[in-house]
């Protein structure tokens, strides 16, 4: 079966989508099941593309993409104007509010909300993520790819892959050690981990380029040491040594927090395919994703990744228009009889940190 992939345009997600091969006579009677669970997807998808909802949203993103930079620049002119005084350490907080913010238009790009062609949508992924933060553009994309194509799905998603923390008992169990303490308590101590994963993520965008085309490590290698140096370049020329080692580490852990944050309660906690499991497309995407509630703020302050479940199924489709998917997406999933997950802030963070409790469990006995 073909997943879709990570900038497939929406209309295309329908075809085909959960049909598995007919093997015998009992396994015709299940094909056919699946494949009339694979048209409900065929109707929403129709009903998006004709309320003109797969449009582009050029205008938006050519005006956010700008504030983020006119931004970014007059916080690091307010750096140098305050660099003798520490209160300039304090800028380190808006400074990594409008690193996210970029950190989300990359994500964009990558998804090719933003430009019709796939080029443009790459050299602005590489601009805003490699030049702009440190975050590889092909590492995100990769790894992006694979979550979106098979969400929660141990062995397949690497967002619920073998790492610090675990996801399910059965990583739990091969734990030890250190190790095993932390799954234990891995509920309290995600927060204070995520201030380490803007590092975690710049640490992998150039691991990913060893053994990669020549091309793709010189032009994203590149860019990922420009970023570098003009980084700690501005830190280091405009802040005494100590203060910059402190506006640094005040950057970076606010800016893993906040990105870490938007990500970390979108499916943790939602159901996960077992092995051999295969759900059509409409399914996999709604069953294993959960929306947070919250206007306006939770649009800004989660990127749009709020409305996680419309994302899921339309990745193309630009940010500013998600809000307005959502109600053809719940009225769809209440029609075919799909439940739609969607609550609060807190409660969103509540359940997540519940399963990741549940998982170390049994390591604390």
């Amino acid at each position: 079966m073909t997943e879709p992939a990570l900038g497939a345009r929406p209309a295309e997600l329908g075809q085909g989508a959960g049909r598995v091969p007919v093997r015998d006579r009992a396994g015709q009677r299940e094909a056919g099941r699946e494949g009339r669970v694979a048209s409900d997807f065929g109707p929403l998808a129709r009903r998006v593309r004709d309320a003109g909802l797969l449009a582009r949203r050029r205008g938006y993103y050519l005006r956010a993409i700008a504030l983020n930079l006119a931004a970014t620049a007059a916080l690091w002119t307010a750096v140098a104007w305050w660099g003798a005084s520490w209160w300039a350490v304090a800028l380190a907080v808006p400074l990594a509010l409008a690193s996210t913010r970029r950190a989300f238009l990359g994500h964009d790009a990558g998804h090719r909300q933003i430009a019709a062609s796939p080029r443009a949508n790459r050299w602005l992924g590489l601009l805003l993520g490699n030049l702009g933060l440190g975050l590889g553009y092909g590492w995100w994309n990769d790894k992006h790819n694979r979550h979106h194509a098979n969400p929660n799905h141990v062995g397949k998603d690497p967002d619920v892959g073998e790492g610090v923390l675990a996801w399910t008992r059965e990583q739990a169990a091969r734990r030890r050690g250190p190790a095993a303490w932390i799954i234990a308590h891995q509920a309290w101590l995600f927060f204070p981990l995520l201030l380490l994963e803007g590092l975690n993520l710049q640490v992998n965008s150039a691991l990913y380029l060893r053994g990669k085309a020549r091309r793709d490590q010189a032009v994203e290698g590149l860019l990922l040491a420009a970023h570098l140096a003009a980084y700690l370049g501005l830190a280091f020329t405009l802040l005494t040594p100590g203060k910059a080692l402190v506006f640094l580490a005040v950057h970076q852990g606010l800016f893993g927090l906040h990105l870490g944050s938007a990500f970390a309660h979108n499916h943790k906690g939602m159901a996960m395919p077992g092995p051999g499991e295969r759900w059509d497309h409409l399914r996999r995407q709604v069953l294993t994703s959960r929306n947070v509630r919250g206007g306006p703020v939770a649009d800004y302050l989660l990127g749009g990744l709020n409305y996680q479940i419309e994302h899921h199924l339309f990745p193309s489709v630009a940010r500013p228009n998600l809000r307005r998917v959502q109600p053809l997406v719940r009225e769809h999933c209440a029609r075919v009889g799909l439940p739609y997950t969607e609550t609060g802030a807190f409660d969103s963070y509540r359940q997540a940190l519940a399963h990741m409790n549940d998982v170390g469990d049994p390591l604390r006995d």
